[in-house]
């Protein structure tokens, strides 16, 4: 599971400069490149393919970065800020573009996702939201996880008054198999504090977010 990590922090700075710091690690056991390989090599094999010829020589090395890199979560420093204005509206951020893979079926979905909260005594930088979206987003999902993950993350670590996180995604185990809907969009949402218990803040994150 990702863990957001307090003590792998920035180097240390001045006090009167120095802003709460959470380095965000993923500690999940790395990709075995030479197993995977080997692994796409037999898979291609038992799909009647020969992964000697010159078009699949190469296939099981690339198939194994392809997935080592879809499954690494990038670190990066949480930084948050003092909330000095006392700003008590909504902050979003709209249309991150979301990547995973079905822990299903081991295909893709896509789409974007809506992130926003109300300031409690800090606020965030607006980068952030989209990077711990990838966070999440890079490893075996399922999207109604993921929406919930990137709400319980923000929640845990900034404290805000109220969090709110849309996902709508295409699925391609769903749009290129099974049932062939192709342009189908699945719209998952996870709602915390203020945003969960005030229906007319919670309309007003729907509207902002453009969800009907």
């Amino acid at each position: 599971m990702t863990t957001f990590d307090p003590a792998a922090s920035l180097p240390e700075q001045p006090a009167a400069v120095r802003q709460p710091s959470l380095r965000v690690v993923a500690p999940r056991q790395g990709v075995d490149l030479a197993a995977a390989e080997q692994a796409v090599a037999d898979l291609l094999v038992a799909l009647g393919k020969d992964p000697n010829s010159e078009h699949l020589s190469d296939t099981p090395r690339r198939v194994a970065q392809s997935f080592a890199e879809l499954l690494t979560p990038r670190e990066f420093d949480l930084t948050t800020f003092p909330n000095d204005e006392g700003y008590d509206e909504l902050v979003l951020a709209k249309g991150i573009p979301v990547q995973s893979l079905c822990e299903h079926h081991l295909l893709p979905f896509h789409g974007i996702a809506h992130v926003g909260y109300l300031p409690g005594k800090r606020i965030l930088g607006l980068s952030k939201l989209a990077r711990v979206v990838e966070l999440f987003a890079r490893d075996l999902q399922v999207q109604e996880r993921l929406t919930q993950q990137v709400a319980n993350g923000l929640l845990e670590h900034l404290a805000p008054k109220g969090v709110g996180v849309v996902i709508e995604a295409e699925h391609l185990c769903m749009s290129l198999r099974g049932v062939r809907a192709t342009g189908s969009r699945t719209v998952t949402s996870a709602l915390h504090g203020v945003l969960r218990e005030d229906a007319r803040s919670r309309q007003e994150f729907f509207a902002l977010a453009g969800v009907a």
